[in-house]
């Protein structure tokens, strides 16, 4: 082989190391073990809560409140917790912090099992928020981000499929569990399952070499991450996917009781919320073809309104059940292509360079406003009057959180050529050559 081609095949290689294009950054056994361990992860630590949380306030008389609060505790810790580790994923990569979050996540669940009293309870909660840090979405979405370069999109929509089978495989087996066992013993038994499955795929699948970051691109003007995260964009998308996860976790989380106030049964009520899940599984099938036929901040600033309109229309739609079903449906399908909008925010706008960090900071308050937000809905819905009001109010803040998104578009990189602002913002998210 002539001097110049192999040195020309060299850079190659090193290119696609470096951007996560090349077949030796993409390890085969990464993908399948993320999708497993994000379905058992967010399927014991975090759904099976929800299931076991009465048989725990029925068992020790603590109030459901409290043992709420607990369990929002962890959320407030995982969106804290996650900035830093995000920062060590940027240098070092996924294996430690996830194989280590892992084990933690077992250690928990053991805590969260014989604690005696609420504030062991709270302070093993505070742990696993910790652990869901180290080993949920933000992770595992900087992980394929750096191995799968500009193939992202299909990885990112495949773990986020997986993910979404969570409460479908883990909560009826948390609720056969509890038929027959303590909530004690049956978190016990999950902490097991849990680490059977998620230590050695976390320890055995990312141990592949972790490709350097690639170089900041021309439209980054040579930013760092702290400066990024200072930059008004960032700043106003930041606050933007704050209010809209606000607005969206208050709407789950209070769409049962609107639907029982339009005279639903909690079944049917359920049911609607349940369907509106299988939209959001849609939706997020959805997002790679959306992608590369919009710029980042018309598809952001759509979403984010579309979520606005789906909101007021339960507010203002009175009935019948199956029309709020629907729009319970189409409320879903938005969320699920919010999910992956918000994975792909940092490298649409800014590049993968420093994605676990940024991705982290984009996410924390997002992630705070969730934990808060049942709370917070439930507290305003009585004083506005209802929940219909409620929602009125949430649309309101999903449609400022569309104009934040729009005023957070990212200049031109070349300050003369401002017309070419829109094929360079689509160009940036690198879905022209994703399949």
């Amino acid at each position: 082989m002539p001097q110049g081609q192999a040195q020309g095949q060299a850079q190659a290689q090193a290119s696609e190391a470096a951007t996560g294009t090349g077949d030796r950054s993409r390890p085969r056994a990464v993908l399948p073990a993320l999708c497993a361990t994000q379905i058992t992860g967010w399927g014991v630590v975090y759904y099976a809560f929800p299931v076991l949380n009465p048989t725990i306030t029925a068992s020790t008389g603590w109030s459901p409140i409290v043992t709420t609060a607990a369990f929002s505790l962890a959320l407030v810790v995982s969106g804290l917790a996650g900035i830093p580790l995000g920062r060590l994923i940027d240098i070092r990569g996924p294996r430690a912090v996830m194989t280590s979050g892992s084990v933690l996540a077992a250690i928990a669940l053991i805590a969260i099992a014989y604690a005696p009293n609420l504030y062991a309870f709270a302070a093993a909660w505070a742990l696993a928020g910790v652990s869901m840090a180290a080993t949920f979405y933000h992770p595992a979405f900087a992980a394929l981000t750096r191995w799968w370069g500009e193939d992202r999109i299909r990885a990112l929509t495949i773990v986020t499929l997986a993910g979404g089978l969570a409460s479908t495989v883990f909560a009826p087996l948390t609720a056969a569990l509890a038929e027959h066992l303590s909530w004690r013993a049956t978190y016990v038994v999950l902490a097991v399952i849990l680490a059977a499955i998620t230590i050695p795929a976390h320890a055995l699948a990312l141990k592949a070499p972790w490709p350097p970051a690639p170089a900041p691109r021309r439209t980054h003007h040579g930013l760092g991450a702290k400066a990024t995260a200072r930059s008004r964009p960032f700043l106003l998308l930041a606050a933007a996917l704050t209010l809209s996860g606000f607005a969206m976790y208050s709407v789950v989380m209070g769409l049962v009781p609107l639907l029982t106030e339009r005279g639903a049964s909690t079944t049917q009520a359920a049911w609607a919320l349940g369907l509106g899940g299988a939209g959001q599984t849609l939706g997020r099938t959805l997002y790679a073809a959306l992608a590369r036929r919009t710029t980042v901040t018309t598809r952001t600033t759509a979403l984010l309104a579309a979520g606005g309109a789906t909101t007021a229309a339960l507010a203002l739609v009175p009935g019948p059940l199956p029309a709020l079903t629907l729009i319970a449906i189409v409320a879903g399908l938005i969320r699920g292509n919010l999910t992956l909008l918000q994975a792909t925010a940092v490298t649409d706008r800014w590049g993968t360079t420093h994605y676990g960090r940024l991705s982290a900071l984009l996410s924390a308050p997002a992630t705070i406003t969730a934990a808060l937000a049942p709370f917070a809905g439930a507290a305003l819905a009585a004083p506005l009057g209802g929940y219909p009001a409620l929602f009125l109010l949430l649309a309101a803040l999903s449609g400022l959180a569309a104009l934040l998104a729009y005023a957070a578009r990212l200049p031109s990189a070349d300050p003369d050529d401002d017309d070419d602002d829109d094929d360079d913002e689509r160009s940036r998210g690198g879905y022209r050559h994703s399949p």
